[in-house]
């Protein structure tokens, strides 16, 4: 599933990422690449997408968040 659609209190792997160079050039400097493990803490409409991941809690835009798929 999309990261962008995981409701609060999921857990899982994310499995790819893509998007344009400038985004997958972001989400690598953050640490979020295949195989990193993920918790969604928020997912509310009209808000970005809040998750812990790598000990940092960090907030992304529902459409950089399409990109990432988790298991």
């Amino acid at each position: 599933m999309k990261l962008s659609q995981a409701q609060a209190g999921i857990c899982g792997r994310v499995a790819a990422v893509t998007g344009s160079h400038h985004l997958l050039s972001r989400l690598v400097s953050i640490g979020i690449v295949a195989g990193s493990r993920i918790e969604v803490l928020q997912n509310r409409p009209k808000q970005p997408v809040l998750f812990y991941c790598r000990d940092s809690v960090i907030a992304l835009t529902k459409q950089d968040c399409d990109g990432i798929e988790i298991e």
